[in-house]
């Protein structure tokens, strides 16, 4: 099977517009999280959210394309394009036939969604847009960069919830591997900061209430944490086989080696306890890369920040990892960027990556308490850590059960 590696990094976020950028705020604990702007929600339990600020689609999109999209799709599109140009891949492309595209996103266009309802009951079906059915559907993220950069080869929209990034990655990698494409833009995108679906969780009573203090919300494995900011954007990457990107002389971040998946068939929207489901995920993914646990340096957890999720998080890596759990260093990066549904994965890729690079363990912003449900790994409280980093985990779980892991290695150069 051919080795994969990743060549190119975006990403469009609450703490950065393109990937260095919300990389140093990751690393200095500089939240993305503030009063709710996007929309009025006077008298809403929850006014705050993780939104992306200052996003300017043009010059990169065309006005006419921007009114083809939704806004899920644009943060894709931009994603996208920065990763293909970290990757050195410049414009005017034609990637051609054996480059595909798997970017897939949690809920799609619900904001054009909503919209046209709205349209509809009040003006009438026949005042729909042209384009309202091209902006709603999930895979469009997809489709508008293979058609921007003429990849023809193998497209795929995930949409598994939370770890929809998690999965877009693991599959591209797997389809590499078999030989299916030469490269694969991957990740997720989400844009669902609208009423209705703030609001959604909101009622779930999943996010944080904490609109008096909205920078240190979103707090993971604290003990005073009290749900996830919804949050929003993109994380892509640029995966090709070891020989493609030999072959062109591309710089490289890191490799993939591992992926593991599986469902945990307990609840829709909750974990069971010690979270079976996760470590055997995360022994997949371990297995896939023929690495013992003890091989892992870093493990970016999914870490939501909510009651249930973290300590059940820290049981599977306590299951998976045993005495090494204690040596290893595990964060959630979503302290600071909140929590991007489907554009998670994408995102805390891009921070594996950069992870690897640095040998720098970004931290867990806001961690003031250890929760002593979570206590027994290193949490990397607030202050970022210098460590020698040779394999990264990164965790992604989303409602329905689903649950996939991706390893990552430093690239070392030698041959397969």
């Amino acid at each position: 099977m051919e080795r994969v590696v990743l060549t190119g990094l975006g990403a469009v976020s609450p703490v950065g517009l393109d990937a260095p950028t919300a990389w140093d705020a990751a690393l200095a604990g500089r939240s993305g999280t503030g009063p709710l702007t996007r929309f009025a929600a006077d008298g809403w339990p929850v006014q705050i959210a993780a939104e992306v600020k200052g996003f300017a689609p043009s010059p990169l999109v065309h006005p006419r394309d921007v009114k083809r999209m939704d806004l899920f799709a644009q943060y894709g599109l931009v994603a996208a394009l920065e990763a293909l140009r970290d990757a050195g891949l410049a414009e005017p492309l034609d990637l051609g036939d054996r480059a595909g595209v798997y970017v897939g996103s949690g809920i799609g266009g619900i904001g054009e969604i909503a919209g046209g309802a709205d349209t509809a009951r009040d003006e009438g079906a026949d005042r729909l847009s042209p384009f309202f059915i091209p902006r709603s559907l999930a895979n469009l993220a997809a489709g508008h960069i293979a058609m921007r950069v003429g990849a023809r080869g193998p497209s795929l929209c995930v949409a598994t919830a939370c770890a929809t990034g998690n999965h877009a990655i693991g599959e591209a990698f797997r389809a590499l591997q078999r030989g299916d494409a030469d490269l694969i833009i991957a990740g997720g995108a989400e844009a669902a900061l609208i009423p209705l679906g703030l609001g959604g969780f909101m009622v779930m009573r999943a996010l944080s209430r904490r609109n008096d203090a909205p920078e240190s919300a979103s707090r993971p494995f604290d003990r005073s944490r009290d749900g996830f900011v919804m949050g929003e954007g993109a994380g892509v990457v640029v995966l090709e086989t070891l020989t493609h990107a030999r072959a062109r002389g591309a710089r490289i971040w890191c490799e993939i080696v591992g992926y593991g998946l599986t469902n945990d068939a307990f609840h829709l929207t909750a974990p069971p306890p010690g979270h079976a489901g996760a470590a055997r995920a995360m022994r997949l993914a371990l297995a896939d890369a023929r690495l013992p646990p003890e091989a892992v340096d870093y493990i970016n957890a999914h870490g939501t920040s909510t009651p249930t999720n973290d300590p059940e998080e820290v049981a599977a890596v306590k299951a998976v990892f045993g005495a090494h759990a204690s040596r290893l260093c595990m964060s959630s990066t979503k302290g600071v960027t909140g929590h991007l549904l489907g554009a998670a994965g994408g995102v805390e890729a891009v921070f594996c990556a950069r992870a690897l690079a640095a040998g720098v363990v970004p931290p867990t912003a806001h961690l003031d308490e250890v929760d002593p449900d979570c206590a027994g790994v290193d949490l990397v409280p607030r202050v970022a850590q210098e460590r020698r980093l040779r394999v990264a985990m990164s965790n992604g779980f989303g409602f329905g059960g689903t649950n996939a892991v991706l390893v990552f290695q430093a690239f070392d150069g030698a041959s397969a």
